[in-house]
């Protein structure tokens, strides 16, 4: 069995992963190599900023960008007159891009990493996981821009409502990670699987409440039902749609302010507990999503250099 260098790390030449997962195992396996985790994320993080001159502040200003596009567009063209949009785009575009940019780059992780993983052995888990390790950068500086906004703007509601965010980042973490091994497996077989991404994230952005009140979708869909049961119900099926909500709720605070002597209602109509439980089971539902992506992403890496 031949080594070969990756970073200064010695790692062994390895044809194929064990047949099936063993998860104390590969914990300990992954553990133990995670300081190759941590390479690749720096290594995904300078490819992404090479040969730029303003590097990393791309990541800040690209929710400036947007800020200033559907500005012009939801407060001069359709007259959206919803209150403090500037903190309540932001506040729901954080999470989006974290989960947008995660999946792209993880969508062709393994596949532009061919030479590595058809000449030397490390856990391949790492690809896409690096990918979201490096997202996780551009979130940090987005986070930054958010901040900076409702100091500037003194908008947003400091209380119990920020217990939600560490719900809310845990579901968005897991669930990231999840569809992030899933696309880059399906990727290697199915070199289609990464535009058919970019079409579903786009149809998916829309569909949830970043640019438009999250009160408004609840106000809409609740009205009707199939089977009995209200289609806001079955939305919260979505889970990207319920950490928005989280965020929002935990960033934005105000479900309902007055704006131009009028109330206006702005976030679901729903409790902090009552959200809270909610992105407790999205947690779950996340965290048993992850297991079965890694199952699955694991038992199609035996084939990954033979296939690419």
């Amino acid at each position: 069995m031949n080594t070969k260098a990756l970073g200064g790390l010695e790692l062994q030449v390895h044809t194929s992963e064990p047949p099936q997962l063993e998860v104390r195992s590969r914990l300990r396996t992954l553990i133990e190599s995670r300081e190759i985790l941590s390479r690749l994320t720096r290594k995904e993080v300078k490819v992404k900023y090479t040969s730029s001159v303003l590097g990393a502040a791309w990541a800040m200003l690209n929710p400036i960008l947007y800020l200033v596009v559907f500005s012009l567009v939801f407060k001069v063209v359709l007259r959206n007159r919803l209150p403090h949009f500037p903190v309540y785009l932001l506040s729901g575009l954080l999470a989006w891009s974290f989960f947008a940019t995660s999946l792209s780059m993880s969508a062709r992780s393994v596949v532009d990493n061919g030479s590595l993983v058809t000449k030397v052995y490390f856990p391949r888990e790492f690809l896409p996981l690096s990918s979201v390790g490096a997202a996780v950068v551009d979130f940090a500086l987005q986070a930054l821009v958010l901040v900076t906004f409702m100091v500037a703007t003194t908008t947003g509601v400091l209380g119990v409502n920020l217990l939600l965010l560490p719900l809310a980042m845990l579901a968005l973490l897991a669930f990231t990670s999840a569809v992030g091994m899933l696309v880059a497996a399906l990727n290697v077989r199915y070199r289609d699987t990464q535009h058919l991404l970019a079409v579903a994230l786009l149809l998916w952005f829309w569909l949830t409440p970043i640019v438009y009140s999250s009160f408004k979708l609840q106000h809409a869909l609740a009205r009707h039902a199939i089977f009995g049961v209200s289609l806001f119900n079955i939305y919260l099926v979505n889970p990207m749609g319920d950490i928005i909500f989280g965020f929002q709720r935990a960033l934005y605070g105000n479900v309902c302010v007055v704006a131009d002597g009028a109330r206006q209602c702005v976030l679901p109509q729903v409790g902090v507990g009552w959200l809270a439980i909610l992105l407790g089971a999205v947690s779950v539902g996340c965290l048993t999503l992850l297991y079965l992506s890694w199952r699955l992403f694991f038992r199609l890496s035996g084939d990954f250099a033979e296939e690419l």
